[in-house]
């Protein structure tokens, strides 16, 4: 292997580290490999900068806004309210992971999940169930369905890109339903079957918080004319108390949050601490404070300010620093009133706890919190804590009609899946039922950064000879199986990887080392392509794997292990059916 090819993979292998470190935000960890292997002369700009050019990223961005639409205007909430009518148990779980995997086989899962798993969790609730019984479940279920139709998932038409680059006709809309609809099915079946056995009991994040609110919330008063009445926050010693910390201040029925340092305090102000109250120690010894004569909670959930449950996203830049480095309250306009992780709740003062990703704040902030940061790149999930769900609004079916429209354009080859998306992203926007600010909102510049960067990537990894001498290897240790060898070689290779790190770059990093493997047999590359496009997506094991794993991680109070006990039978199912209807389908 020549030299170009040893300097590949010690970059490759760099940024697989970095991404499953989560030392950098993936698009940040890909962007970087591709600019350095474009430096050292491995690539050229042409090919650095092909993937933006590749109809991939922009089919995604305008699948984005079409998702959004579905959202915002409620669509699928009938759906989902007939969906949890019923009870728990076999039959209730079965009845909402099939309508998860249909609708996630034409529409973004993550949306998806997000819609389902506060109103699970309420569901659950009510009936005296644990929500971690159905929120892995879901997101599972989402994952399977996206491998149903060329655009249940952004990796399917990452692919179909790559193979259009690589001169092979790409993939059809339906074309992956061969084996992604026995996949789906057997594996619904198998969540269903295993899940009421492996999958605990545990306690949400957020009733763990209507159990215990009194921890993380208190009220003081301001005495009139007393020792704190006109002087500031600092000066009054309110900005070093152990374990809380002055989140607002109310002042003749107005809010004032953040609660800054210098504001000056008024005889009848209601302060609002929280944190840990548990270990105060001097805050009843304030001369010049007297208890509320109200609930600590009374006041908190009126027209201002309200509780969310939100889960830190792993390109977030609140991930491996502290609340106080990141200056969370006057940034976001929020108060953290508690941290959970792997199912537990943080013992610790909260402004010195390093956040990770899959983390769930619990968070007091004013109603208007979860519009301002729901399309930022921070949080995977914001839910308002007991709050009713969306109402299906009446342009529920217009969004509905235009997805459909995308679906059936392609579907038909009446237009190419390109085409048919921008289309419907602008009919959404004409009709009003986005808006222009809303349409951009909706798109995930970090996703479409990522794949694109990721393609230069996979270029040099193909041009430096990477990939043959990799081929090469796969294909002297599983050669001797013969060609169902090499291609549960392959699978296994993009199950781990996908894992690791994002789903998209595994798929792009296997990719050409699986066309190598098959050129190295003789075998038709399509059959590997397809392979790798369904693994790619089926990361089951960990909640770091894929982004709905980690948007349940919080929410469903689970642990890291957890993921594996469900997890590890259903990738089985989908390593055998591939293996049994891949040749079939794509003889080799």
């Amino acid at each position: 292997m020549t030299w170009e090819g040893w300097f590949t993979l010690a970059i490759v292998a760099a940024a697989v580290c970095i991404l499953a470190r989560n030392l950098l935000a993936p698009v940040l960890a890909v962007l970087f490999a591709n600019i350095i292997l474009l430096v050292a002369g491995v690539i050229t700009t042409e090919q650095a900068l092909g993937g933006f050019s590749n109809p991939a990223p922009i089919t995604v961005g305008a699948l984005f806004i079409v998702a959004r639409a579905v959202e915002r205007t409620g669509m699928l909430q009938p759906i989902i309210s007939r969906t949890l009518g019923g009870e728990g148990g076999r039959g209730g779980l079965m009845k909402l992971l099939f309508p998860v995997a249909g609708a996630s086989a034409f529409l973004n899962n993550t949306p998806i999940v997000a819609m389902l798993t506060p109103q699970v969790a309420d569901w659950a609730e009510k009936r005296g169930l644990a929500p971690s019984r159905f929120l892995m479940p879901i997101s599972f279920a989402a994952i399977l369905g996206g491998t149903i139709t060329l655009i249940g998932t952004s990796t399917n038409l990452v692919v179909a890109g790559l193979m259009e680059a690589h001169g092979m006709p790409p993939i059809g809309m339906f074309e992956l339903s061969l084996v992604g609809v026995p996949i789906a099915l057997l594996g619904v079946l198998a969540i269903t079957a295993f899940a009421p056995h492996v999958l605990p009991d545990r306690r949400a994040a957020r009733e763990q918080f209507e159990q215990e609110r009194r921890e993380y919330v208190i009220q003081q008063q301001v005495a009139v004319n007393g020792p704190l009445d006109g002087i500031t926050v600092d000066a009054a010693g309110l900005r070093q108390l152990q374990g809380v910390f002055l989140a607002e201040v109310e002042r003749a029925g107005q809010v004032i949050a953040p609660a800054q340092p210098t504001l000056v305090l008024r005889g009848g102000d209601r302060l609002t601490f929280v944190g840990r109250v548990d270990m105060v120690r001097d805050l009843h010894m304030i001369r010049g404070l007297v208890s509320a004569e109200q609930e600590h909670t009374d006041g908190l959930n009126g027209s201002e300010h309200t509780f969310f449950e939100v889960v830190v996203s792993g390109a977030s830049s609140l991930v491996g620093k502290t609340l106080k480095e990141t200056g969370f309250r006057a940034r976001f306009q929020a108060a953290v009133l508690a941290i959970h992780r792997a199912g537990e709740r943080v013992r610790a003062k909260l402004g010195t706890v390093e956040l990770r990703e899959g983390d769930t704040l619990l968070v007091l902030a004013d109603r208007g919190f979860r519009d301002r940061w729901r399309d930022s790149n921070e949080f995977l999930l914001i839910s308002h804590l007991g709050g009713a769900p969306p109402p299906s609004t009446g342009q529920a079916w217009l969004a509905g009609g235009v997805t459909a429209a995308v679906v059936f354009l392609a579907g038909t080859g009446i237009l190419p899946i390109l085409q048919a998306s921008i289309l419907g992203a602008i009919a959404l926007v004409l009709s009003g039922v986005l808006s222009l600010n809303e349409a951009k909102g909706a798109v995930d510049l970090n996703t479409l950064v990522l794949i694109g960067a990721s393609f230069g990537v996979g270029d040099a990894i193909r041009e430096s000879g990477l990939a043959a001498g990799l081929g090469d290897l796969v294909v002297g240790s599983l050669g001797s199986f013969g060609p169902a060898g090499v291609l549960l070689g392959v699978i296994l290779a993009t199950l781990m990887l996908t894992e690791l790190i994002t789903n998209n770059a595994a798929a792009v990093l296997i990719f050409p080392i699986a066309l190598a493997a098959a050129a190295e047999i003789g075998a038709d590359p399509r059959a590997f392509a397809i392979a790798v496009t369904v693994a790619a997506s089926a990361s089951f094991l960990t909640p770091i794997g894929y982004q709905t794993n980690t948007m349940v991680y919080g929410p469903g109070g689970y642990r890291f292990t957890d993921y594996a006990r469900l997890g590890a039978p259903l990738t089985l199912v989908v390593i055998a059916t591939l293996m049994l209807i891949v040749p079939r389908f794509w003889p080799f």
